[in-house]
């Protein structure tokens, strides 16, 4: 795995037959929206963060989040898996009105949704199984088992031999991989990004966005994607993951990947919410300016 440096082929050794292949079960319909943002609103004391937001993902798509520091885009994600709760509008998630929903009802809802944290978030006093397999654990899921799921999960990152390691062992990049790792385990249908290569050099980056590829194009995992680097977005955007070649691999010239778009936070507002070519040729100053 990993790529000699950006927007260039990474160079997985892990064979093929061993990728993580097998499509999560959908609960909502092929047709039905994973995630529905309908007219929210959300503030903290008399200072209104997002304003009016509203938008859908389907099954197998992936949305990438851009903006500025502090626009909201965090809170955005705590409010997709529940953590925070609206001040006005609905949201739904796997068809299910998550703003109305308990707390019990949301754990379990919860578990159908893989987070990656910035800076990774693992626990130091664990070994990478055990971080990796926590939720199933907390599910009182077989030991014997957890091993199986977590010894796959961490197959599909190509970090296998760091089973008995702890995070403290291990460098940034694998880290996050092994975060990754643990989003991926208990086979979610959505996956929420939170800034997955801050804080990462540009190789190791290229490397965390071949992962995300990766579950993109190999299980077709609905995702939102926070991101401050512009060119890990527009990778995700003009390259797709080969599963002959174990490697991420440029579309032809022209071509951007059909199942991800865009969106744009600015002052808690969304501004932006579309395809690749549209945010390219925006004629918005703001879109323009942040692109540049």
């Amino acid at each position: 795995m990993g790529a000699s440096g950006a927007f260039e082929p990474g160079t997985g050794s892990a064979p093929p037959e061993r990728l993580w292949t097998s499509p999560p079960p959908a609960t909502a319909a092929d047709n039905e929206p994973v995630v529905v943002f309908d007219d929210v609103s959300i503030g903290f004391g008399r200072e209104p963060v997002l304003e009016g937001i509203s938008f859908e993902i389907r099954r197998g798509e992936t949305r990438i989040l851009l903006g500025p520091a502090g626009v909201g885009k965090s809170v955005l994600l705590k409010l997709t898996n529940g953590l925070l709760r609206p001040d006005s509008g609905r949201i739904f998630v796997f068809g299910k009105e998550i703003s109305a929903m308990r707390e019990q009802d949301l754990f379990e809802l919860r578990g159908s949704i893989g987070t990656v944290f910035q800076e990774g978030a693992l626990f130091d006093s664990l070994t990478v199984r055990d971080n990796v397999g926590y939720r199933l654990s907390e599910e009182h899921v077989p030991e014997d088992e957890i091993t199986r799921r977590v010894t796959e999960a961490l197959r599909f990152v190509e970090l296998e031999q760091t089973l008995d390691k702890f995070p403290s062992e291990l460098s940034g990049g694998m880290r996050r991989r092994v975060a990754i790792a643990r989003a991926i385990v208990t086979n979610p249908k959505l996956i929420l990004y939170d800034s997955p290569t801050g804080g990462l050099d540009p190789i190791t980056s290229t490397t965390i966005i071949e992962l995300v590829m990766k579950q993109r194009d190999v299980s077709h995992t609905s995702s939102i994607v926070v991101t401050h680097r512009l060119q890990d977005a527009f990778m995700l955007a003009t390259h797709r993951f080969s599963r002959s070649k174990n490697a991420m691999e440029p579309l032809p010239p022209h071509q951007t990947n059909p199942q991800t778009s865009f969106m744009m936070l600015n002052r808690g507002k969304l501004v932006f919410d579309g395809a690749t070519a549209e945010l390219v040729h925006s004629t918005d100053p703001f879109i323009r300016e942040y692109l540049s």
